[in-house]
């Protein structure tokens, strides 16, 4: 198949699976392949996670090429199978892929499920809620730190659950893009900075800081453009502002989204968060032009929206240029 017709179909498979995730999401009753990921990963780290520093590091490394590896061979092998089975049953399996790499409707769903019982003034409901979506403690948390949570889970997962898929799948079609949810589930599972995981995990975490570095920023800068015509943005200084804020984020690429969130809604993210009664303060980022209430997660949900939806033109653009040889 020459580039042209490639990358063009590539788009309109991708079409086809943004608008499946947006109706469907990710139903319980479908198995999911982050699921079955998220299983092995599990098995291999209880077996392989012993010994030393230096012998967990290299099985951390062994068990990130063979997790990647095997994702990328087996879904290769099954649209392959489909294809081959008739064409039409490659293409539905392609897209079926793909929209499960995708998680635009999960995502405005989890921020919605915090909002829904804040608007109402059941902070109990909402911090249950919210619980579900990040990892810091909850029980204690205000109608301003339910917020801060949850808006700054939709910006850094915009990247994660939506344009970073995106981008690798343009690039590489569905085996691509569950390799990168591999690399993503890997970083979830093993990538922290804990005793039992520094070594064993430092393999996964810097692969997903490679996988998301262009992403992120390309993402910072889609919510910017989409943010020009919303009216109640603050798209005045955002550009600099995220420039300014992003790098004192603990995450080479998270702070990117993160900081242009806070600056688009005029609030202020980062700060005190507590992990199993811990502490950890993140940088401060944006200006507290408005203190943090409900109304700005729906906000935060619209700039999300706004950010894929150019981010995908953009790079559909390109990959339609690309492929016209123009």
């Amino acid at each position: 198949m020459s580039a042209e017709p490639l990358s063009l179909a590539l788009v309109v498979l991708l079409i086809g699976a943004i608008l499946l995730d947006l109706v469907l999401g990710d139903p319980r009753w479908l198995p999911h392949p982050v699921v079955a990921m998220g299983r092995l990963i599990g098995i291999l780290e209880r077996r392989w996670n012993r010994g030393p520093p230096r012998a967990r590091r290299l099985k951390g490394f062994l068990l990130t090429g063979c997790v990647v590896g095997l994702v990328y061979a087996m879904a290769w092998g099954v649209l392959a199978a489909l294809a081959w089975l008739h064409p039409w049953l490659g293409l539905a399996g392609e897209v079926l892929l793909l929209a499960s790499a995708l998680a635009i409707k999960g995502l405005r769903d989890a921020a919605m499920a915090v909002a829904t019982p804040l608007m109402r003034g059941d902070l109990g409901e909402a911090r249950h809620a919210v619980a579900m979506i990040v990892g810091r403690d909850t029980e204690a948390l205000d109608e301003a730190g339910i917020t801060r949570a949850t808006v700054e889970t939709v910006a850094e997962n915009s990247v994660d659950g939506i344009t970073a898929p995106l981008f690798w799948a343009l690039l590489g079609g569905a085996p691509l893009a569950l390799a990168y949810k591999a690399v993503n589930t890997l970083d979830s599972m093993v990538g922290y900075r804990s005793e039992r995981y520094v070594d064993f995990g430092y393999a996964s975490a810097r692969l997903d800081d490679l996988a998301n570095w262009v992403p992120a920023r390309l993402t910072a800068l889609a919510m910017w453009l989409a943010a020009l015509v919303m009216p109640e943005a603050r798209t005045r200084g955002a550009l600099a502002g995220t420039w300014y804020d992003a790098p004192g984020h603990p995450s080479p690429n998270a702070g990117w989204t993160e900081a242009m969130m806070a600056h688009l809604l005029g609030v202020q993210l980062g700060g005190i968060n507590h992990y199993g009664g811990s502490i950890s303060e993140r940088a401060l980022m944006g200006e507290p032009r408005e203190p943090l209430r409900v109304a700005h997660i729906d906000r935060a949900v619209r700039h999300m929206h706004g950010a894929w939806i150019v981010f995908f033109l953009v790079m559909a653009g390109l990959a339609g240029t690309w492929g016209t040889g123009a």
